[in-house]
């Protein structure tokens, strides 16, 4: 396709020195005197972080690590498509789709794609309106949308007749929309979320189920604020996170701490720098508002996979231990009609790629490998 362009970041001087002048003049609230991280991100915590990302974070050295893979913009409906093409080493490998999530970016794979080379070519898109696929003023994108975007790179751009798909979180949900709209097109889909409903009527639970009831009880009374402001009135909050840097750190770095396996230490977990790396594009970009769009299509549309209907194509699934929720396979089957893999892992949560790059790869490689 001749529209299609390699691309290089370079966030400007100007801009940095813009960041760590924000950075530098941070009005920082008081905290209530609780245990910290009970009400949101600690003070302490982020007063630290903010600190190293003002005078000791290196993103020259993050934007290179990104800019080592092969990228690309190419437009798509409407708006300029971002992805990376790492190009499979082996003999004959699948073209692979890794669709990331929120408050995610294509930095979440970039210790999973060299991983993954030796049997797959890996196609990493950012996301339509998140980061390198963002613009001010262009339309939104829901995760329906999405799928057909990614559809259209795969096939219309690359070439590709078929390919796999990978993801969690939102791309979870884009990996199981492609699958359902677009069946002939796929080999497979390999999921550690899964794209289920959550308001489910259960008659005479099992044991297990029960367990996932609770869970889910849990999630939507103490975890799911985010989504209800993301979801209802998100051009709000874009402000305060748009404008502050301080602001859009502690919005997300309470994610990485509550949802990854780090024993409240979100550095146990996704290291201070990949981190920063992530909320950094965020701020250079100045996505986070566009980010927040595929939760108000979906809270004011009907759900991704229609009532009724399934997704046919052989599924993988990674149970992480501390994904934010965790349907038993009971459920799930009632979703996914052929779940030819389910693999419960021993340690990680809900950035995988970026927490358990190694096990996460292997449980793809094995997946897809019977599929050939």
């Amino acid at each position: 396709m001749s529209a299609l362009r390699p691309f290089q970041l370079h966030v400007p001087d100007s801009a940095l020195v813009d960041l760590r002048e924000r950075l530098a003049r941070t009005r920082w609230p008081d905290e209530p005197p609780l245990e910290p991280w009970s009400t949101g991100a600690s003070l302490s915590y982020v007063k630290g972080l903010v600190e190293y990302w003002r005078s000791g974070f290196d993103w020259r050295a993050w934007e290179a690590k990104l800019n080592a893979f092969p990228q690309f913009i190419v437009p798509i409906d409407g708006i300029d498509v971002h992805f990376i093409h790492a190009k499979g080493r082996g003999a004959n490998p699948m073209p692979l789709l890794l669709s990331h999530g929120w408050p995610g970016s294509v930095f979440e794979f970039h210790k999973l794609i060299p991983l993954l080379t030796e049997q797959f070519s890996v196609v990493a898109p950012s996301l339509p309106g998140y980061t390198l696929s963002f613009a001010p003023g262009q339309k939104r994108f829901g995760t329906e949308d999405m799928a057909a975007a990614f559809s259209t790179l795969m096939t219309d751009v690359l070439g590709y007749r078929r390919f796999g798909a990978q993801g969690g979180d939102w791309g979870a949900f884009v990996s199981s929309v492609l699958a359902h709209r677009y069946p002939a097109l796929l080999f497979g889909i390999h999921l550690n979320l899964l794209a289920i409903r959550r308001d489910a009527k259960i008659a005479a639970p099992t044991p297990e189920e029960q367990a996932y009831l609770r869970q889910l009880a849990h999630f939507a009374n103490e975890e799911s604020g985010y989504q209800w402001i993301q979801g209802t009135k998100p051009q709000t909050l874009a402000f305060g996170l748009t404008d502050s840097p301080a602001g859009l750190a502690a919005w997300m770095v309470e994610k990485f701490r509550s949802w990854t396996d780090c024993d409240g230490i979100p550095e146990n977990a996704v290291s201070r720098d990949e981190m920063l790396a992530n909320i950094s594009l965020y701020w250079f970009t100045g996505a986070i508002g566009s980010s927040f769009w595929p939760y108000y299509a979906r809270r004011h549309g009907p759900w991704p996979i229609p009532e009724g209907k399934t997704v046919d194509v052989p599924m993988g699934y990674a149970e992480f231990p501390k994904e934010i929720v965790r349907p038993p396979r009971s459920l799930a089957a009632k979703s996914y009609t052929d779940i030819r893999r389910w693999s419960v892992m021993q340690k990680g949560g809900h950035f995988a790629a970026l927490e358990q790059p190694e096990a996460l790869a292997r449980e793809i490689g094995t997946f897809f490998g019977s599929l050939r």
